[in-house]
């Protein structure tokens, strides 16, 4: 599966990106956030729960395999979907990341 990311915004502790996955698009908000849903809300934009797509979640926790629980997420999109990755460490914020060939960035506020 090819995989395409590009930086949109930096978040407080947090990164939004585009993807590309075979040519199609997705967004993606990977934070290093508690694994709570109200953090979802303070996150992803209203209009993006308004959209014709899913909002996926999912907890990455330090121990977890990042990869793996990115690649498991990525296998069931369809087309106008968005993720969102709460990290509960700075090792799975970072492997998360990577997954995606991005790196942390100094924090930013939203």
């Amino acid at each position: 599966m090819s995989l395409d990311s590009r930086l949109i915004a930096l978040l407080d502790r947090g990164m939004v990106l585009d993807i590309t996955i075979e040519d199609l698009p997705f967004r993606v908000y990977v934070a290093q956030r508690d694994a709570d849903v109200q953090q979802v809300a303070d996150l992803v934009p209203a209009e993006q729960f308004q959209g014709p797509g899913e909002v996926h979640v999912a907890a990455i926790h330090d121990s977890d395999d990042a990869a793996q629980q990115v690649q498991d997420v990525l296998f069931n999109l369809n087309p106008g979907d968005a993720l969102v990755f709460l990290c509960t460490g700075l090792r799975a914020y970072a492997e998360t990341l990577a997954v995606f060939g991005q790196t942390p960035q100094p924090e930013a506020h939203s």
